[in-house]
């Protein structure tokens, strides 16, 4: 057995397609050694993230659910079926409803349109106030998070379909289908929306790639990686995270493969070096930043790919998604913390305690707050000061 196999952290090893072989070859690893969370060094914050409101919309279980921002409210959902309006600004649920099925996945929205989909794919549809007027029956399990964009709500189904639906009837208009791949790994892929034209989201086997809103065209396609080693397992490469954008600049990341940047309107990678991660990147204008598998949080040039610096005082810690903001970079860990870098050197220069579950859905900025969202299903703003 393989130190790849030995290292595979468990909420992606236990959620392979193929999952009675993944099972079977994790059972034969019984020596494999342990992933101790590093203990936190102590951190004197440089600033701090004041509480500006707190709420809860349930546990997400075991799944990765976002909020998702549009105009004043944020948008928020939890695998029981509640789905909520929430006001940015005070925290108050402008509505609740609760879908009929089990979710899986958070919601999508435009402000107009909000999009829940079950774990037996159903796509639920529900209006500025609240009320339901439409659903849709996908016919395959769902683990993407939906995308309203340009009037289409944009639907990734596990069998590699992707469906563009009618925002306001639910009409089919459009639907991409992926060629299956041997074995990938059963997780949502992560969907990037570029205004209202376009979509970039990763791909089994080292690809990630654009599609147009309108009508499910590929616009391009680009391989960030290739697969390595000579089981099926060691040569899982996909890229499941979203991939990031900041300027003319688009960066992805595949799981066991690489990290790359190119150019967004092309796709064309200007540089791209071995790395290994699921939890995606995050930009600023000069860098970009990623954590790998074992939580080492590393920043490279956009420009090529220099590594500018490496953190790796969360060791094993199963940190989340990252999102740079103004100077520092913020991210959560599976202990309810929410951690701070320095973009320009990686020091750690703040550190809070959301709540004691795990943080896996990348803080979102907006409107001075920064809102995060653990699996407990507590969701708060923090004014930084």
């Amino acid at each position: 057995m393989t130190n790849n196999m030995r290292g595979l952290p468990e909420r992606i090893g236990v959620a392979l397609v193929l999952g009675s072989l993944v099972l079977a070859l994790m059972a034969c690893s019984g020596s494999a050694r342990v992933r101790k969370p590093a203990e936190l060094v102590p951190v004197t914050n440089q600033f701090d993230l004041q509480p500006v409101w707190a709420t809860s919309i349930g546990s997400s279980e075991t799944f990765n659910f976002h909020p998702v921002v549009a105009g004043d409210a944020v948008y928020v959902a939890s695998h029981r079926g509640n789905l909520a309006k929430i006001d940015l600004a005070s925290g108050n649920k402008v509505w609740e409803v609760s879908v009929p099925e089990r979710l899986s996945v958070g919601p999508g929205s435009d402000g107009r349109t909000t999009v829940a989909v079950t774990t037996k794919g159903t796509v639920y549809v529900y209006d500025d106030t609240g009320k339901p007027i439409w659903n849709f029956k996908v016919g395959s399990e769902v683990l993407s998070e939906p995308l309203v964009a340009g009037g289409v709500v944009i639907v990734r189904a596990l069998d590699n379909r992707f469906i563009g639906l009618d925002a306001q009837t639910g009409a089919r208009k459009w639907t991409y289908q992926r060629q299956p791949s041997a074995l990938a790994l059963r997780v949502g892929y992560g969907m990037l929306a570029i205004g209202n034209e376009a979509i970039v989201t990763g791909f089994a086997g080292g690809r990630f790639g654009m599609i147009a809103v309108a009508n499910g065209g590929l616009v391009w396609e680009t391989t960030v990686s290739f697969p390595k080693g000579f089981s099926e397992i060691e040569r899982l490469n996909d890229v499941t995270a979203k991939p990031s954008m900041e300027g003319e600049i688009i960066c992805a990341v595949s799981y066991q493969g690489r990290i790359g940047c190119g150019q967004a309107r092309t796709g064309n990678l200007l540089w791209f070096k071995d790395y290994s991660s699921y939890t995606g990147t995050s930009q600023n204008s000069d860098m970009v930043f990623s954590a790998n598998d074992k939580s080492y949080v590393t920043a490279f040039a956009t420009k090529d790919g220099t590594q500018v610096w490496e953190n790796t005082k969360l060791t094993f810690r199963d940190v989340g998604e990252s999102l740079a903001v103004g100077r520092v970079l913020l991210m959560g860990d599976a202990q309810g913390y929410i951690h701070a870098f320095s973009q320009a050197n990686g020091e750690m220069v703040a550190r809070i305690r959301h709540d004691s579950s795990p943080i896996s859905a990348a803080p979102i900025a907006v409107g001075g707050l920064i809102l995060v969202q653990s699996q407990g299903g507590k969701i708060a703003a923090y004014s930084p000061k």
